[in-house]
């Protein structure tokens, strides 16, 4: 037997679904845990992650 795959469009809800908050610049920053600390020009350098949409940032401390 196939397998039935649903032809329903999904909804404007459900396919923007956490990205309209980050496209008004509302990220949720969250400290990368990859790649905690970094030393940039005689600074601690902290990189934040955005856990809706993946963006990166950095931070000097």
């Amino acid at each position: 037997m196939a397998d039935i795959l649903p032809f329903r469009r999904p909804s404007a809800a459900q396919k923007h679904r956490g990205n309209t908050l980050c496209r008004q610049g509302h990220h949720k920053w969250q400290v990368d845990q990859r790649q905690v600390f970094d030393v940039k020009q005689g600074r601690l350098v902290t990189r934040y992650r955005c856990s809706r949409c993946g963006a990166t940032r950095n931070r000097a401390e």
